[in-house]
């Protein structure tokens, strides 16, 4: 039998959406530490809001934040691989998994795998490139991207077309949060619901802060395309200051902040109570 046909059957047998118990191991090891990225960011956004000098508000910081640990290196190492695995495992249930929903709710939570898969790996990626060059100066990521596609033919629509799918991703964020689908792939049905409901709570602040902050950082890239300007697009630091420099000012700073700290515990849940 191909690995493919038994991972078809595990699937519809409602065993796991991993390919293999290694993966969905690790997997989940990696959304720990995807949550402990958040809730780092969570902090330094606070750090941010109160006039606190720190590291910037993303996740480059939150990497630096653990590297300088005691520990932090090996945990970082442990923490790129979990993620990789996590990766590997939505690119899976993207393309075979979520068989206990069907339809438009199906098509959502595939897309929604492929979102996972790019953040994560992505996050991956900067963790790797953290500890190779550990000690480098850091780069304007989202700057130099939105500088190389605009120096592309059609480089303004290329770039305005990220800056689409972006808003499209807070948009599917913000439905996520809205009608908390999120839920239907935890199996929960063991907890007490006190607990069910405190996680949904961290779920639904969490998908909404963390959709508030994509949204800005869609229309960042919207102005560097409009205006053919590398120098407007911005990551989430950029976005996280943006909401700061708002009429509501460090309020709606610590509003955010506290949204992707709920977040990043609603991972640690996630890793413990996905659907296996």
């Amino acid at each position: 039998m191909s690995p493919l046909v038994s991972l078809r059957r595990l699937v519809r047998e409602g065993r796991s959406d991993a390919p293999g118990q290694v993966v969905d191991t690790l997997g989940r090891i990696g959304l720990v530490g995807y949550g402990v990225v958040h809730v780092l960011v969570a902090w330094l956004a606070l750090a941010v809001a109160f006039g606190i000098p720190d590291d910037p508000p993303d996740p480059q910081g939150a990497i630096a934040t653990i590297a300088d640990t005691p520990g932090g290196t090996l945990a970082l190492g442990l923490v790129a691989v979990g993620l990789i695995a996590f990766a590997l495992w939505q690119v899976t249930a993207a393309a075979i998994g979520f068989r206990w929903v069907s339809g438009g709710e199906r098509f959502r939570k595939r897309s929604g795998a492929v979102a996972k898969s790019i953040a994560t790996g992505g996050l991956a990626v900067l963790i790797v490139d953290s500890l190779v060059d550990h000690g480098a100066p850091r780069q304007t990521t989202a700057q130099s991207l939105a500088a190389g596609m605009l120096a592309l033919p059609a480089g303004r629509f290329l770039l305005g077309t990220v800056a689409a799918v972006i808003l499209v991703l807070a948009g599917m964020m913000t439905y996520t949060g809205v009608r908390r689908t999120f839920m239907g792939d935890l199996d929960v049905r063991r907890l007490a619901p006190v607990a069910r409901r405190a996680i949904e709570a961290l779920g639904v602040l969490g998908h909404l802060a963390r959709a508030l902050a994509l949204a800005v950082i869609g229309l960042l890239a919207v102005g560097a395309a409009l205006w053919a300007d590398p120098n407007r697009a911005g990551g989430l630091d950029a976005a996280l200051y943006a909401l700061g420099e708002t009429w509501l000012g460090a309020w709606l700073l610590v509003v955010v902040a506290v949204g992707f700290g709920a977040f990043g515990l609603f991972c640690v849940a996630d890793a413990a109570t996905r659907r296996a």
